[in-house]
């Protein structure tokens, strides 16, 4: 968020705000990937529940971790930031002749390119994986904010606009920054694991999974893989 801040006038540095925004998620990701599963975005975790590949129970600890963790740096930011520049703290808000209907539309879009590039890029099914998955999903992100910063200021990710929200004590709007993405992140995983790329699993193995108790078959298979999958988590 600090790339966000407005530091001189003139005309608003679009471009170098999406790389920092992309980067910082590649990193995040491909530091914390193999210990948490580098899940840093409510609509993500979101969308992992709705694709039954991840647990009530762990879904709900996540998001509140998320949302700490956006207030904390929040935080971090308003402290090192002088009186005079800190602004609204680069608080999401829709840009002039945005309505609630359109703010909303591109946020779901936008989080859903991200959620169906996520779960491309970290299914284990996918033969011959190239790349870095996590420089995939940080250019996703960069692409997001190239386009969406001009409407919604792109927040694609609940927790990054929550944290501002709650520091500002600014929360107009501010359901387009959680509805948007919820929406987009549960197209994206329905769009991806029911119709591009189905998972062949029964209701009840779906169940198993939201309970947190997956079957024995499912868990050993696991354990064979031997490789950790960025964004992909053992469930409870």
């Amino acid at each position: 968020m600090g790339a966000a801040l407005r530091w001189t006038s003139g005309p608003y540095h679009v471009f170098h705000t999406a790389l920092c925004f992309g980067f910082a998620a590649a990193t995040l990701i491909q530091s914390i990937g193999h210990i948490s599963g580098g899940h840093i975005n409510p609509a993500v975790t979101f969308a992992y529940l709705v694709g039954s590949q991840m647990s009530l129970f762990r879904a709900f600890f996540y998001i509140c971790a998320q949302c700490l963790g956006a207030m904390a740096g929040s935080a971090a930011l308003y402290g090192v930031t002088p009186n005079n520049m800190r602004g609204t703290l680069a608080l999401n808000t829709l840009q002039p002749g945005i309505s609630l209907g359109m703010a909303t539309t591109v946020e779901v879009f936008l989080t859903m390119q991200l959620v169906i590039c996520v779960f491309a890029v970290t299914d284990e099914r996918r033969n011959g994986r190239l790349g870095s998955a996590a420089l995939s999903i940080g250019f996703s992100v960069t692409m997001g904010h190239l386009m969406g910063m001009y409407y919604t200021g792109a927040g694609m990710n609940p927790a990054r606009s929550f944290g501002p929200a709650v520091l500002m004590r600014n929360f107009i709007n501010h359901w387009v920054y959680w509805v948007g993405p919820m929406i987009g992140g549960a197209m994206g995983a329905i769009l991806y694991d029911y119709m591009l790329f189905p998972r062949m699993r029964g209701l009840s193995e779906r169940l198993a999974t939201l309970k947190g108790s997956r079957p024995p078959e499912a868990e050993n298979q696991q354990d064979g893989r031997g490789e950790p999958i960025e964004l992909k988590t053992q469930t409870l």
